[in-house]
């Protein structure tokens, strides 16, 4: 094992012990080093001391002509920056050669967001069974859910029982870096929810009796009674918006992006919104401050005085 080998397991404890990330914010650092570090050795430089600026940025040229999105550079450089800062504090280097490489400037596209109407259509979409189905009512209470938490798919899935409160109507979610927050929901998701966890859930909970132990921690369960995944969240969001005829993919953070909008749009201030969203930095939020074409037109014939 090289000292950069070394290095690198020690960072890794860093941020797995220390630092208490999330295991998957640990293992996507873990591959982002590994993956340069093979293209530095390939290079004939082993030793991270022998490594300059210029090597860096080489790397996210490298990162380009293969076609990756600017998000994805951006957060393979943030790991880059991030390793290099731990290499300069345990003094394995004496400068930090990364710090002037700057990530690339992400595409203008705003995110997916469904109007108001749309989102109701695809609410209605998810309950076919007419308040019997049990699937049928998990599918429409984890929608309403989603959408009126603003939650990842990842917190959805992960939210138990007793992450629930349902007489103050919020929820405790488990955000990236294992950080928790409460979230009000509303009275459409509370009835959906209370629908759900009074028939639906228990008999799909019954379908895993005979597979084991029930699952009696998840909100969310599979037709085989244990906690559902977040392929089958996308699968669902998929199917609700083929029956709910919108025109385009949809995908669970659709929702979560539609909620930020609405909210902003309905004249939440954006420090509120970082705060539901769980997001680090307010810079993340302020991308649903975006004005839709139409209220700009709106606003212009209602407010310029030659409009009209």
């Amino acid at each position: 094992m090289t000292d950069t080998d070394r290095l690198l397991v020690q960072f890794i404890a860093h941020i797995d012990v220390e630092r208490g990330l999330a295991a998957s914010t640990v293992a996507a650092y873990r591959a982002d080093i590994e993956r340069y570090l093979q293209w530095l050795k390939s290079r004939g430089k082993a030793d991270l001391a022998q490594v300059g600026r210029q090597d860096v940025e080489d790397y996210i040229a490298v990162l380009d002509q293969a076609g990756e999105s600017s998000r994805s550079k951006a957060r393979r450089l943030a790991s880059l920056h991030e390793f290099h800062r731990f290499a300069l504090a345990q003094h394995a280097v004496e400068d930090d050669v990364s710090a002037g490489v700057k990530a690339p400037k992400a595409s203008g596209h705003l995110p997916d967001v469904l109007s108001v109407d749309e989102v109701r259509r695809l609410l209605e979409a998810a309950d076919l069974g007419g308040g019997h189905d049990p699937v049928a009512l998990r599918d429409s209470a984890l929608l309403e859910f989603m959408y009126a938490t603003g939650c990842r798919v990842s917190e959805a899935v992960g939210a138990d029982l007793s992450d629930l409160d349902m007489d103050e109507q919020v929820v405790r979610l488990m955000g990236k870096g294992s950080k928790e927050r409460l979230v009000p929901f509303g009275a459409y998701a509370r009835q959906s929810l209370d629908d759900y966890l009074a028939g639906g859930r228990q008999a799909l909970e019954a379908k895993g009796r005979g597979k084991g132990s029930p699952e009696r921690r998840a909100i969310f369960l599979n037709k085989r009674g244990r906690r559902l995944s977040r392929q089958s969240v996308w699968e669902i969001t998929r199917q609700a918006g083929e029956r709910a005829h919108i025109d385009r993919p949809l995908h669970p953070h659709t929702l979560r992006h539609s909620y930020a909008t609405h909210l902003i749009q309905g004249g939440a201030d954006v420090r509120t919104v970082q705060e539901l969203l769980g997001h680090a930095s307010v810079t993340t939020t302020q991308i649903y401050t975006h004005v839709s074409p139409e209220n700009l037109i709106e606003t212009y014939l209602s407010s310029h005085p030659r409009a009209r």
